[in-house]
């Protein structure tokens, strides 16, 4: 209860239950709203707390499952924040422009990266010989497709899921990742559907200071998936190892049976002959 209260503040002095105008409101967003203050609509940031930490706790196993989660926030005030929260977590994102087609036709977008990473071969291999003018061509194209893919280069298939920040200007996004069935999070303010995501986050996406601690708590979760992860992964090496010492031992130890035995046989015979000889005297 005490952690949920320290949420609660940190969200408020971050001035995440700021809405927008009630003239621009949705009404869907009706049960997230606690009140209207001056024209403008107040967040319930109890809802706030509830959508995030489940949203949090969703992404935490998708992440500990190995599967990637794509970050879509191509707004200006959120562009940095989210690319550096992506790179923390090696997870692939968006932040320049979302191309038509991104997830629907994902195959078109993988050979524009694959062409994007041989140019930035050829620039970097001084045995090709390339002149001035060609160098300079290839070094503005490149440029231009790092603005764009830049992001998504590691991404080798579609994501398991998406985090979208601000809803309404994501929609192209949203609308591809539905088609798809790809799971969707998203920060959703007083003028968007909240149905329109599975997992909604009530909160003001226009703030820098919001949408930073928003997007860190989500970070957050995703490192201690990661974390997780990685111990088990030990604890079946770990495992493997110790099954695979007691396969070696067990072999060794019926190894040396069997060379017991082989010893005991020829012996039993001899006897067996001293018998008999003695028995026809």
């Amino acid at each position: 209860m005490s952690d949920n209260t320290n949420l609660t503040q940190q969200l408020l002095d971050a001035g995440v239950h700021f809405g927008h105008l009630r003239k621009k409101w949705n009404p869907k967003m009706l049960p997230y709203i606690f009140a209207e203050k001056k024209g403008i609509h107040i967040i319930d940031l109890n809802k706030t707390v509830e959508g995030l930490t489940e949203a949090a706790a969703a992404m935490k196993q998708i992440a500990k499952s190995g599967k990637k989660i794509l970050f879509v926030a191509t707004k200006k005030q959120a562009k940095e924040i989210v690319s550096e929260c992506a790179n923390k977590v090696n997870m692939p994102y968006v932040t320049d422009r979302w191309l038509g087609g991104m997830l629907t036709n994902f195959g078109t977008i993988r050979k524009s990266v694959k062409k994007m990473q041989s140019i930035e071969k050829m620039l970097e291999d001084n045995s090709i010989s390339i002149n001035k003018k060609e160098r300079l061509t290839l070094k503005r194209d490149k440029e231009k497709m790092d603005k764009v893919l830049g992001g998504i280069t590691n991404m080798s298939r579609t994501p398991a899921a998406l985090f979208i920040v601000d809803i309404s200007h994501e929609h192209i996004a949203l609308k591809e990742a539905k088609r798809l069935g790809i799971s969707t999070f998203g920060m959703v303010d007083t003028n968007s559907d909240p149905n329109t995501v599975d997992f909604a986050i009530p909160s003001n996406d226009d703030a820098t200071k919001s949408i930073a601690i928003i997007t860190n708590y989500i970070t957050a979760a995703i490192i201690e998936g990661l974390q997780e992860r990685e111990t088990e992964k030990d604890k079946m090496d770990d495992q493997e190892e110790e099954n695979e010492d007691g396969m070696v031992s067990l072999k060794e130890d019926g190894s040396d049976k069997d060379a017991e035995d082989k010893d005991a046989a020829p012996r039993k015979k001899a006897s067996g002959t001293r018998r008999t000889t003695a028995a026809k005297k």
